[in-house]
């Protein structure tokens, strides 16, 4: 099946990059989330980016014009009945996705593919909330959605061959390269292997070994990486960041997951990285 009409429910940094993604490639593509406010910040945010991208000279007036009149912005969940693929990119909070999903499971065409953007949580254990587990999918696109290239597909105990295809074709068709798990595995494959790292780059940061400037530059040089660890953590947000090893820790019970304290301390004192303003880096 090919994708006709996607659906974003989430206007963060994540569910407006991929609003925007499917935009630029040629989707009407409308994006939800529960507040007005919420949802013109990400608007502005989103015109903002294509501003600069004219002034840089990358797109014209002309790109961003017709970009923009394919994205429609709502607080309406109910606005996905017709949609054959729906993105969710809410906070991590199984709860939530759950939610979420029940709702979308009663709105949306039986046909309709629920993906969920997640990083750590249980594919399967969000598509328990619906009726339809065979079309309940991992999808997780990396930050900037718009340009980082890969997506990973991961499913759940249930997904059916014939969503993880159709998954697949779509982000293919968003310009993406799909690598899909063999099997469902908490964090698919790159924030599982990664968190091992950004966990002891925290940690020898709080042993007092390095600066995190030296650290990242170390790291940078060292191991060809192209954003140092704490940078990426800084990034993402150190509260992601605690969730995600949160959630990891309790699924496998492997040490390499635990959460650091000093990302515990610097979480409670609101250093969370970029969007905060502070976290191993002031911005």
């Amino acid at each position: 099946m090919d994708v006709k009409k996607p659906f974003v429910v989430g206007a963060g940094i994540m569910g407006s990059g991929v609003g925007q993604l499917c935009a630029q490639q040629g989707y009407e593509v409308t994006v939800v989330d529960i507040a007005d406010e919420l949802v013109e910040k990400a608007k502005n945010k989103i015109t903002a980016g294509l501003t600069r991208r004219i002034e840089k000279g990358k797109i014209t007036q002309e790109d961003m014009d017709s970009i923009l009149s394919r994205m429609n912005w709502s607080t309406d969940l109910n606005l996905a009945s017709d949609c054959d693929f729906v993105v969710e990119a809410i906070s991590e909070n199984i709860e939530a996705k759950k939610e979420v999903f029940s709702k979308l499971d009663s709105i949306c065409s039986p046909q309709t593919i629920l993906a969920t953007n997640t990083t750590a949580l249980s594919v399967s254990e969000i598509a328990s909330a619906t009726s339809r587990p065979d079309k309940v999918i991992g999808m997780h696109f990396f930050n900037p959605a718009v340009i980082m290239k890969l997506v990973e597909i991961i499913r759940g105990e249930q997904t059916s061959e014939e969503t993880i295809a159709t998954t697949k074709k779509f982000a293919e068709d968003l310009g993406k390269i799909p690598v899909a798990t063999t099997k469902e595995a908490p964090a698919g494959i790159v924030s599982r292997v990664l968190a091992g790292l950004l966990n002891e780059a925290a940690v020898v940061y709080a042993d007092g070994v390095a600066s995190p400037e030296d650290i990242d530059e170390a790291m940078k040089l060292g191991a060809g990486l192209p954003m140092g660890p704490l940078a990426l953590i800084d990034m993402i947000g150190l509260d992601i960041h605690l969730a995600k090893m949160e959630t990891l820790y309790e699924k496998l019970k492997d040490e390499r997951y635990k959460p650091p304290e000093i990302i515990k301390k610097m979480v409670a004192e609101g250093k969370l990285g970029k969007k905060s303003g502070e976290g191993f880096y002031k911005y």
